[in-house]
């Protein structure tokens, strides 16, 4: 069977897609989460249907999205213990004469505030550039999502623009700031 295998690595993180044997790693840090912390932090989660089966499921799920270009799906691992600190996900908008891509990520919030998010997103960046050949990736950001717009700046993300009425949630059309990046 064909596998989407592309990883890359810092110092401290292996960023990857997830693995079968993941699985108690991962639930372990969604177990160890915190309460929420903000608004758009989940905090402690109900993880009671996430069996190992599921898991399992799941990752041949992230296996076929990647190997159709739709969604790539890329765990960030500390190599010193293997601990799941996150998540990280582009999702292709469009390819033909743009290569273009949404991203996301999160950060269990027991491991916030030690420079693992930055770390992360720029070695994925990095990867979705070099490896999955995008051309521009957005970041679609509340607009009081003061966390996740101070991690874009950090980045080197540009600001571009407010869509108006971009992404249904929490019962309404909301709107989000867009800041985008675009290979060099």
């Amino acid at each position: 069977m064909t596998t989407f295998d592309y990883s890359t690595e810092t110092n401290r993180l292996l960023i990857r897609p997830y693995k079968k044997e993941d699985y108690l790693g991962w639930i372990t840090q969604f177990q160890n989460r915190l309460p929420s912390q903000h608004k758009y932090d989940e905090g402690q989660v109900d993880m009671s249907i996430c069996t190992e089966h599921w898991f399992k499921e799941l990752v041949d799920k992230h296996q076929q999205l990647a190997l159709s270009d739709k969604v790539y799906v890329f765990g960030v691992i500390r190599k010193e213990d293997q601990a799941h600190l996150g998540v990280i996900d582009f999702s292709t908008l469009i390819r033909d004469d743009f290569q273009w891509a949404r991203f996301g990520y999160t950060i269990h919030n027991q491991f916030w505030r030690q420079g693992y998010a930055k770390e992360a997103v720029k070695a994925a960046l990095q990867l979705a550039f070099e490896k999955l050949n995008y051309h521009r990736i957005e970041a679609h950001i509340n607009l009081d999502n003061t966390p996740s717009i101070k991690l874009a700046e950090s980045i080197g993300m540009e600001y571009e623009c407010v869509r108006k009425a971009f992404i249904y949630e929490f019962g309404e059309w909301t709107d989000n700031l867009v800041y985008y990046v675009e290979s060099k």
